[in-house]
């Protein structure tokens, strides 16, 4: 029998269970889908991630194909407003990491049992002195301690209706990643009247532009491009390179609690934030790294941590509520704006990128505030 079932198989549950086969616990991880997800929309991990991933060689395998980030250059009406000095940080990893989730997911995958996928799980309840996990088409599974790390979908195993508030934004982006584009290795963020442009680098001379979008969601594709195309020539970057582009939007969450007896919740599952910003799945990873040892002392000793893991969770959720309070600040500064506004706006950015405001910046967005970095 396994020790710790954990119920999702995306970077969060992949790499909880990495950690915990490295440290001698049996895992069984479940995966509703069928096949690994190619989508994606989280491309930047940060420093306090890396740090924490350094001593399993997992950090080492993210950087061996990542573009490191040092700098983001904020933009508005074609001038620059200030720039975020990412490798002027004091940390062991100044800069943030870009690759797709597909090598992200590759490189936490090292170490982890398979996943056993088409696993539909639906319903996690306490049975005896462990915790009871029910599959659609199998034979329910016990353990002493279950971890759901499935994303949003699997909130509703865990937590009754209504029992997470969720926030819906009315804010609406397009995403796509395109060959070429300018500025190398650094991240930019165009803040004009008609919204955020948002450009990222990454590996093999590609980057990721998501713009925020004004149409409803459920657009055909090619309007979707032609959207996205024009607004890169807005802001003078190449658009012919666009022939699809993504929308999503964005909401709110922050669960009220994270564990209850044997049984915890992490990632998305606990905490959804605006990818505007780029920090939940980081969110999530902090998660998994800084429950992993605990669990583990668990398994191995028979004995539960109480104490460790009430300030585990409480750092987390701490973690989690400046994590969605700084996303949600990111999203309202990225809205279109009148005239007046705008400047306005803008006159108040450059003023908060000129020294020491730039360097706090830098701290906020590199993940500094969070309470495991």
């Amino acid at each position: 029998m396994a020790e710790v079932v954990i119920v999702g198989a995306g970077p969060v549950g992949t790499l909880l269970a990495a950690e915990l086969a490295r440290r001698g616990v049996e895992v069984a991880l479940l995966e509703r889908r069928t096949t690994a997800g190619e989508g994606t929309r989280a491309i930047g991990i940060h420093s306090p991630v890396l740090a924490a991933l350094e001593a399993s060689g997992t950090t080492e395998r993210l950087l061996a194909s990542a573009v490191r980030v040092a700098r983001g250059e904020a933009r508005s009406d074609g001038r620059a407003l200030g720039v975020v000095r990412f490798d002027r940080l004091h940390r062991r990893f100044p800069f943030v990491a870009a690759l797709p989730q597909a090598g992200t997911e590759a490189a936490l995958a090292v170490g982890a049992p398979p996943a056993r996928r088409g696993a539909d799980v639906t319903a996690v309840v306490p049975a005896g002195c462990g915790i009871r996990v029910s599959l659609a088409d199998a034979d329910a599974l016990e353990a002493p301690i279950v971890v759901v790390a499935g994303g949003w979908r699997a909130r509703g195993l865990v937590y009754r209706s209504g029992g997470v508030r969720v926030k819906p934004y009315a804010d609406r982006y397009l995403m796509a990643d395109v060959a070429g584009g300018s500025d190398d290795e650094i991240a930019v963020v165009n803040i004009d009247a008609s919204g955020v442009l948002e450009s990222f680098p990454l590996p093999g001379g590609r980057r990721r532009f998501v713009a925020w979008d004004a149409a409803p969601a459920d657009a055909s594709e090619g309007a979707r491009a032609e959207r996205l195309r024009a607004a890169l020539r807005e802001r003078g970057e190449p658009a012919d390179a666009v022939t699809a582009a993504t929308a999503f939007e964005v909401r709110r969450a922050v669960a009220p609690g994270l564990r209850r007896g044997g049984l915890f919740v992490i990632g998305d599952t606990a905490h959804e934030v605006s990818p505007i910003g780029g920090q939940g799945m980081n969110l999530g990873l902090l998660d998994a790294a800084t429950l992993a040892p605990l669990l583990a002392d668990w398994a191995r000793t028979g004995v539960e941590p109480g104490l460790e893991l009430q300030r585990w969770e409480r750092r987390r959720l701490a973690s989690a509520r400046t994590a969605a309070a700084l996303a949600t600040l990111n999203t309202s500064l990225g809205r279109p704006l009148g005239p007046a506004a705008h400047a306005a706006r803008r006159a108040g950015l450059r003023l908060a990128l000129l020294p020491p405001g730039a360097r706090l910046l830098a701290h906020a967005y590199a993940m500094g505030l969070d309470r495991d970095a």
